[in-house]
């Protein structure tokens, strides 16, 4: 039994497939047949990126859905020039960059959503119930481990019970998992939370196709002393979603006049006044995020058989970056690895793997929130001195592509930070200071 439909509990259900007889995912939403957003997803109407890691695992997991996004219209990137990258205010270099061996795909997030929940219901061994809510976890009688799951039709039905080899947590970062594990007299996790107070808002816009070029993405991060950043998407020929964003005391408005004049300082000169150009089509719509939170199942001392928890409810990241779904694809193949070595103690197995492969994605989250002197909280020696060596690493590669290539690699989850820490890297990064410009826009 999965819990819950989203990205999550989708790429839960295909790790799980090649195991289980049968997999049933239940979702409190009614589940659209088309791609539309949905009450439960509120986050869905905002951009939303596959980063290369999660793109890999659909690739693999998948095969064909990538190809069937791009003939139904989706818009890829391929080439270095195609984007407009400026992570903490750095604009890096594209100049003479390689082609990343792993294309950017942009679906929004009904349409990734919708593809990969119509994969699923291909499969034999799978089913999605909607509109269908769970109430709480059966448990064995010694209670050391959990044997099914408790729950409502949101028709009307009564509750039922349904018995499970393994129930799976995927219902986003408000999942009851801590809430019922007290009810069966086990310890909740440890939570690592930093407060953070986002706020972003986006529309849709049509544009005149090539309006930008050959620009299909432009990414501009927030910096200390402007903590705000606009994240502008080609979805079709001439479809484009704009989200901007803002911390706390800096939130985008979502009246359509000031939404346009919160862009202008944000957005290079050209983008604005293409902007300024673009019909809307529809209006601002806003969705806060108050604190990335990570909770640490890994770390508990006991913790019940035939239980895990996946995706948001696991760690939720700053949706800023763009992690949360190549996060989840990585836990999938967390999971899998996990179920390769057997049934016996799975929980603990799984919560170990998973977190290793979800440290780097964390850590590189939280110190880039922590280089913004707007986002309160502890800044340990360690923080200080990595935000340092990366503001530095970034001012040289706006005029390095060999830097940018090897910074692209670590965001997109592809390479440890490990890479951008060798000696000839260090070197590139000292030379390009020595060199430094003012850093552009």
């Amino acid at each position: 039994m999965v819990l819950g439909a989203s990205i999550g509990g989708l790429f839960a259900a295909r790790a799980l497939s090649d195991t289980f007889d049968r997999v049933t995912l239940v979702d409190r939403d009614t589940l659209p047949e088309t791609d539309e957003n949905r009450k439960g997803v509120p986050q869905g109407r905002h951009a939303h990126a596959i980063l290369p890691a999660g793109t890999k695992w659909l690739q693999e997991t998948f095969p064909g859905l990538l190809e069937q996004f791009e003939a139904d219209g989706v818009s890829v990137v391929r080439e270095p020039d195609e984007m407009h990258f400026a992570p903490g205010g750095h604009l890096l270099s594209q100049k003479g960059r390689r082609r990343d061996p792993i294309p950017t795909y942009q679906p929004n997030r009904p349409q990734l959503e919708g593809g990969v929940r119509a994969r699923l219901r291909a499969l034999p061994n799978i089913e999605i119930i909607d509109r269908c809510e769970a109430s709480g976890l059966i448990n064995s009688p010694d209670g050391r481990r959990v044997v099914g799951v408790r729950v409502v039709d949101r028709d009307g039905g009564a509750e039922r019970e349904i018995a499970a080899d393994l129930v799976v947590d995927a219902t986003g970062r408000g999942g009851r998992t801590t809430r019922w594990l007290a009810d069966l007299g086990y310890d909740q996790p440890q939570e690592d939370r930093l407060a953070i107070d986002i706020k972003y808002v986006s529309r849709n816009l049509k544009m005149a196709p090539g309006a930008l070029g050959s620009k299909k993405v432009v990414i501009v991060g927030a910096c200390p002393g402007r903590p705000t950043g606009a994240t502008f998407l080609q979805h079709g020929d001439d479809h484009w979603m704009l989200t901007l964003i803002g911390y706390g005391g800096h939130h985008p408005p979502t009246d359509p006049g000031e939404f346009l004049e919160f862009a202008k300082p944000i957005l290079p000169p050209d983008v604005f006044e293409v902007l300024c150009a673009a019909e809307p089509l529809d209006d601002p719509v806003a969705h806060r995020y108050p604190a990335s939170v990570r909770r640490r199942y890994e770390r508990l001392e006991r913790f019940p058989d035939g239980l895990l928890v996946f995706g948001d409810a696991l760690c939720s990241f700053n949706p800023v970056y763009g992690q949360g779904m190549s996060a989840a694809a990585l836990q999938a193949e967390a999971l899998q690895d996990a179920l390769a070595q057997g049934r016996d103690q799975l929980p603990r197995r799984f919560f170990k793997t998973a977190a290793r492969r979800i440290e780097v994605a964390w850590q590189m989250a939280l110190g880039s929130d922590l280089s913004l002197p707007e986002v309160p909280g502890p800044r340990p020696l360690p923080v200080r001195v990595l935000n340092a060596y990366f503001g530095w690493l970034m001012t040289a590669a706006e005029h390095d592509s060999a830097l940018t290539q090897e910074f692209v690699k670590v965001s997109s989850l592809l390479s440890p930070p490990t890479i951008l820490l060798t000696p000839a890297t260090i070197g590139r990064v000292v030379v390009g200071n020595l060199r430094r410009r003012p850093p552009a826009r």
